[in-house]
């Protein structure tokens, strides 16, 4: 199982984005508003905690747990 990689100030910073996002895929108009799909890739990262590009480059903003 994967452990979390993304810490809270990180999540709420993801999930404000990705909710930005899609509000401009719902409100926007035009071809262009399709890009605001884009917002569920830091959405989603942002609810589970999670980032898998932050895993390969070794990043990790979670505080460290004692011990």
């Amino acid at each position: 199982m994967m452990s979390n990689n993304v810490g809270s100030t990180d999540r709420i910073v993801r999930i404000a984005l990705g909710v930005a996002l899609l509000a401009f895929f719902v409100f926007g108009d035009g071809k262009a508003h399709w890009y605001g799909l884009l917002g569920l890739i830091p959405l989603i990262t942002g609810t589970i905690g999670i980032c898998p590009l932050y895993r390969v480059f070794g990043i990790n903003t979670c505080p460290r747990k004692p011990g």
